[in-house]
């Protein structure tokens, strides 16, 4: 993971040094950015079934053109504590809902969502007078891939019955193609100082269990086709990889 980021920046400084330009205040200037942002969404189809609230801290490394095209690749960490499963564990556990480890007590058990996703992005700048034609309104989107199950934390390990193997059997490992798309307002500063958009992201996702069989359901194999929905408000910091114009020229 560490090469992959390394080679990232060594990409996009590249780009930075090859698109040196004039000034973003007064032209449509082309340029990499790297952007990183938080959305928080709420779900729905399938997977308002199974998960609640959903956090997602979400990166993003495209290149606008000179036309305010842009283009490149996104993705996204899927977080939350609210899951719906309430007979989740339930072949395991005792009369009062509770695990017991091989210490004898009650097996710390806790139980999140996760996941993740990402896309090839595409999308066009609407541009403004002010603050400068770099700036305005932003439509992008694209095809990708979603992947999410249940994280079940065995802490300290003293449950048997949740040990690596035996997880899968109860994560609901789900993935498959989505489609993304984002409508919101974009920021270019004139002095590279403050860079930011937000708005609204919406999240298609056309998904299938991975899993051969459920503890819970043993008599049940999974073979629905999901969709699953995401809709929500997102907020991110950008940092454009261009060279600041001069603010004052010199001549001998």
């Amino acid at each position: 993971m560490k090469r992959v980021i390394l080679t990232l920046i060594i990409i996009v400084s590249c780009f930075s040094r090859s698109y040196s330009q004039s000034g973003v205040k007064d032209s449509i200037i082309r340029f990499p950015f790297v952007g990183v942002s938080y959305g928080i969404y709420q779900p729905g189809g399938d997977l308002s079934d199974r998960f609640g609230v959903t956090s997602m801290l979400s990166g993003d490394v495209l290149f606008k053109s000179k036309k305010n095209l842009l283009f490149g690749f996104s993705g996204g960490f899927m977080f939350g504590d609210k899951v719906k499963e309430p007979d989740l564990l339930k072949s395991i556990y005792t009369q009062n809902e509770q695990i017991i480890g091989y210490d004898g007590l009650y097996a710390d058990v806790r139980i999140f969502e996760r996941g993740y996703q990402f896309s090839g992005t595409f999308g066009k700048i609407f541009a403004f007078k002010k603050p400068n034609p770099n700036s305005g309104i932003i439509v992008i989107g694209g095809p990708g891939f979603m992947q999410h199950k249940i994280r079940i934390e065995n802490v300290g390990n003293t449950a048997p019955q949740l040990t690596k193997e035996y997880l899968k059997g109860y994560d609901r490992l789900t993935n498959g193609l989505m489609m993304r798309e984002f409508v919101g307002y974009v920021y270019f500063s004139n002095h590279q100082l403050v860079n930011f958009y937000a708005g609204m992201e919406f999240i298609q996702a056309f998904t299938q269990s991975r899993r051969d069989y459920n503890f819970d359901t043993p008599e049940l194999k999974d073979n629905e086709n999901r969709t699953d929905l995401l809709y929500g408000f997102k907020v991110g910091w950008i940092l454009p990889l261009y060279k600041k114009k001069p603010a004052s020229y010199y001549f001998y």
